[in-house]
């Protein structure tokens, strides 16, 4: 079994983050996942969400991903978001404010979204 995996965190729009990691959690519509070298191989879609990526330097990594779909085999790990950010990208003042205009607008989805970068800046 392999010590680490091969990541790319990929939005529609750009490459976000690529290296390797020893463990990714991310939230799919089974539910949450936690993939490690050596995991099965398994394709599915992502829900929106916090994924979190353990470097294999001992860092950790957080994004903000809102859909997409994930795929792991030969311990290749890609994760294709629609729209992704990382944590050290998201200023919290701004998705605190987005998060109340949603709930003033009652747009479930822009709530949904400003909840997940809240979320992701929190986790990092």
């Amino acid at each position: 079994m392999a010590a680490e995996l091969h990541v790319e965190l990929v939005a529609a729009d750009r490459s976000v983050w690529s290296g390797e990691a020893t463990l990714v959690i991310a939230r799919t519509t089974s539910g949450d996942i936690g993939v490690m070298p050596g995991h099965q191989p398994l394709l599915g879609v992502l829900e929106s969400g916090p994924v979190t990526i353990r470097t294999s330097e001992g860092g950790t990594v957080v994004a903000a991903v809102h859909g997409g779909f994930i795929s792991f085999a030969d311990d290749k790990l890609s994760l294709l978001a629609e729209i992704c950010e990382l944590a050290d990208e998201i200023d919290a003042q701004r998705a605190e404010r987005a998060l109340e205009r949603a709930k003033t607008d009652e747009d479930a989805a822009a709530e949904r979204r400003a909840e997940v970068r809240l979320r992701a800046v929190s986790v990092h």
